[in-house]
């Protein structure tokens, strides 16, 4: 088994775990459901702690000179508090996902054969700034029937310290393990660097983060991966747009909250429009606050437009800064996201149902939208009661990875004595 020679305290820690989820595979869902109350009931009665332990954070941040947009991500408020709470009763309140019974059926020898979803069993997620993800990811793998190991980053340490402490005390609260949820509190690489290799150990690694973190697990771990991608988002405005339509979905995609990867970072407008449209909503961008970064024929309609470079076509800001180009029509638009998308979200806004319905159908990515804001690509939005992430990947979970897709399964073979 590989991991052998891994970081003690991960080492221990995918022990305590194991054990867990042996407690949490046979767990009832009654029993799941009212942990889940407890550990959202515990967040709340917590929040003054949580609160006080994140401004600690927040203040080192910026006095250390993190990015707007990063301290944005890590700053949590008492509504957030709420929030992640009910994000939590939002989970309790859906189906089970362990033991659905995904199909059955009969071979011709009379094996009966169903198969069924399991738990993964010990799930690590590794993620850096958003205090949030401590509380959605821990209470996803209890649902669906897995112990978590956290490693968030030494950034919101405090914050992340004191969220498992209040998840801990609504485990113990009804009986369950407080080893359901570990947070790994190590300094340095070595401990990432163990969880990815704790092959045997660990069963699925999750990365939530920036480019280099999942980049770096992608390529490093050999633990299997769920990738969870950057989010360069497209708004392709097609010739027959609605264009109020359209500059009510850019505002909301660019403005509503900049600092996240379902936010739009480029705007790609139909040549036929562009002296229309342009500049009416780069002004309301402009008031908005938003640095707009444009093509030589952007700054032909709009002359106070910043001149952007081909870098700026592959960039996730993740603040608000927005590129936009000019392009000549559908084609060259897909051919613009074909080379610069992520394969996170991206949308086409249109009257015109043909052409909407192959900018979504040739269009590579978890979710392709037509009139309607990049911003619903999120767990909450999709019905899902939260998520783990949004994933770019194609094998067994993409988009916004919910209970459903945190479960695997296993085939139950049941015979009267066959032999082969």
């Amino acid at each position: 088994m590989e991991g052998l020679s891994m970081e003690p305290a991960v080492r221990e820690a995918a022990q305590r775990a194991r054990k867990a989820a042996g407690f949490l595979a046979t767990a009832s869902s009654t029993a799941k459901d009212g942990a889940l109350v407890a550990m959202a009931q515990a967040l709340e009665s917590s929040a003054s702690s949580i609160l006080e332990a994140n401004e600690e954070d927040v203040a080192v941040a910026r006095s250390s000179g993190y990015p707007a947009a990063f301290v944005s991500r890590l700053t949590l408020s008492a509504s957030k508090v709420r929030d992640m709470a009910g994000g939590i009763r939002a989970l309790a309140a859906l189906p089970d996902p362990v033991g659905r019974v995904l199909d059955v059926f009969e071979r011709p020898n009379g094996l009966q054969i169903r198969k069924v979803s399991v738990p993964f069993g010990v799930v690590g997620v590794i993620y850096e700034s958003r205090p949030n993800v401590t509380s959605d990811a821990a209470s996803i793998c209890l649902k669906s029937g897995s112990a978590a190991i956290l490693k968030g980053g030494s950034e919101s340490r405090l914050t992340n310290l004191a969220i498992v402490s209040a998840l801990h005390r609504g485990l113990e609260h009804v009986g369950f393990p407080k080893d359901s949820v570990i947070y790994l509190d190590t300094a340095g690489r070595a401990c990432v660097r163990a969880m990815l290799h704790a092959r045997g150990h660990i069963d699925l690694l999750v990365p939530r983060g920036g480019s280099g973190l999942i980049k770096t697990v992608v390529e490093e771990a050999s633990v299997p991966v769920l990738e969870t991608g950057v989010g360069n988002c497209h708004i392709y405005v097609h010739c027959d747009a609605d264009l109020d339509m359209a500059t009510s979905i850019i505002l909301n995609a660019k403005c509503q909250n900049p600092s996240v990867c379902n936010a739009v970072e480029t705007v790609l407008v139909d040549r036929d429009v562009a002296s229309r449209f342009l500049p009416a909503v780069c002004e309301r961008l402009r008031h908005m606050g938003v640095e707009i970064r444009g093509c030589r024929e952007t700054a032909s309609n709009v002359p106070w437009v910043s001149p952007a470079n081909d870098d700026d076509w592959g960039r996730e800001y993740l603040s608000l800064t927005l590129a936009i180009k000019v392009v000549d029509d559908l084609e060259e638009a897909t051919r613009h996201v074909a080379r610069h998308g992520t394969g996170h979200s991206e949308a086409i806004v249109t009257q015109n149902g043909e052409a909407a319905r192959r900018f979504q159908a040739e269009v590579d990515a978890a979710c392709v939208y037509w009139n309607a804001s990049t911003r619903f690509t999120d767990g909450m939005e999709f019905g899902f009661g939260g998520e783990i992430g949004i994933s770019t990947q194609k094998l067994h979970a993409r988009g916004p990875v919910g209970l459903r897709e945190m479960v695997t399964f296993k085939y139950l073979v049941e015979g009267s004595g066959q032999v082969r």
